[in-house]
């Protein structure tokens, strides 16, 4: 079947089989891969997206359910001018990543509880990545820069 979605700002459409995920529809299809597929069991976030404006995994929604959507990836999070976005600049600035294979779910999770919440608590911040997983930072960089990227002093980030 024949799908067509904006992703990023940008209409764009493609074939697929009733089973493709969104995920696979990114990657393989529109060759959007800074989603990543960490585990195939919606348990890691690293195939987080925005579809709609609501924070979603992207390795659990069929691409045909995003049928006229809004889609954003982490290609999407940049300024117009290819700067990085306030996010990821915290994130590069307060070191929240490590190997880099969760942050762009992590990113586009901060950004979802920003839009909600743009000055949320530690607890708050933690609370809402609990279904992101880092097997390398320990989590503190990462709140961090989600606290600077709300304007927040980062020193309230536990050690």
């Amino acid at each position: 079947m024949k799908i067509t979605m904006t992703v990023n700002g940008r209409p764009c459409s493609g074939e697929v089989e009733g089973r493709t995920l969104l995920v696979q529809f990114l990657r393989d299809i529109q060759g959007l891969t800074g989603t990543h597929v960490g585990c195939d069991t919606s348990q890691c976030g690293a195939c987080t997206v925005h579809v709609d404006g609501r924070q979603v995994k992207s390795c659990t929604m069929f691409a045909a359910e995003a049928e006229g959507a809004e889609v954003t990836t982490i290609e999407g999070m940049a300024n117009a001018d290819g700067s990085l976005s306030v996010i990821q600049q915290a994130f590069q600035d307060h070191h929240g990543l490590q190997c880099g294979f969760c942050t762009p779910g992590m990113v586009m999770a901060a950004a979802a509880l920003l839009k909600d919440n743009p000055r949320p608590s530690e607890a708050e911040v933690r609370a809402h990545l609990e279904g992101n997983l880092c097997r390398c930072t320990g989590y503190h960089n990462i709140v961090k820069a989600i606290l600077a990227a709300s304007g927040q002093a980062v020193a309230v980030a536990a050690e």
